[in-house]
């Protein structure tokens, strides 16, 4: 009998987690329409290479292509999320799956990281 409620407890939570899909599809319609004001800045892109080397790579690798649990983020979808979804999810990061919180970044910084991941770049 516990082997039977375990299976279905595991079956439950795994749909919930499946439904729930990525991070960038949780963000709110609010946030999702979001502009990235530094958007096409050649600056900002760089300085978003930077931080995203010292904040972003320890967990999603310096090549973009996901560590362990983080996710690879060099995905048609990260390139074609819109920037405010991506700006929620450094802001809120997500304990379900790890992702901390990038609110005490100054929101500038924020938008360099999202301008670094957005180019062509970063492909």
């Amino acid at each position: 009998m516990n082997s039977v409620l375990r299976g279905l407890t595991c079956s439950v939570l795994l749909a919930a987690w499946c439904r729930e899909g990525s991070l960038v599809q949780q963000a709110p319609p609010k946030a999702a329409v979001m502009k990235n004001p530094l958007e096409d800045d050649s600056q900002a892109l760089q300085a978003g290479a930077k931080l995203y080397e010292r904040e972003c790579s320890a967990c999603h690798g310096t090549d973009r292509q996901g560590r362990g649990k983080a996710p690879p983020l060099d995905r048609p979808d990260i390139r074609g999320a819109p920037p405010g979804a991506l700006f929620w999810v450094l802001r809120n990061g997500s304990l379900r799956t790890g992702m901390p919180s990038f609110a005490s970044l100054p929101e500038p910084q924020r938008w360099q990281i999202i301008s670094f991941l957005r180019s062509a770049q970063s492909r």
